[in-house]
């Protein structure tokens, strides 16, 4: 699933887990590289903490029905 944030609100419907998120606020990448959202979007690719993200996937897994909670 792949969901769109808006402003800095956590606003991720409840019955979703996240397992990896990526901020693509012009605060998160202007400094470093200058607007070039491809530049951002190809380095964050190699900063993402693959370990948390699969705990988390396996969390979500074992705890719930998957990555959607069914309440």
């Amino acid at each position: 699933v792949v969901l769109q944030l808006t402003d800095q609100s956590g606003n991720i419907p409840a019955a979703i887990i996240p397992v990896v998120m990526l901020d693509m606020w012009e605060h998160a990448f202007y400094l470093d590289y200058q607007n070039v959202k491809p530049d951002y979007v190809k380095a964050w690719w190699n900063i993402v903490n693959w370990a948390d993200a699969a705990e988390r996937f396996d969390r979500a897994r074992s705890q719930g029905n998957g990555l959607i909670v069914v309440g």
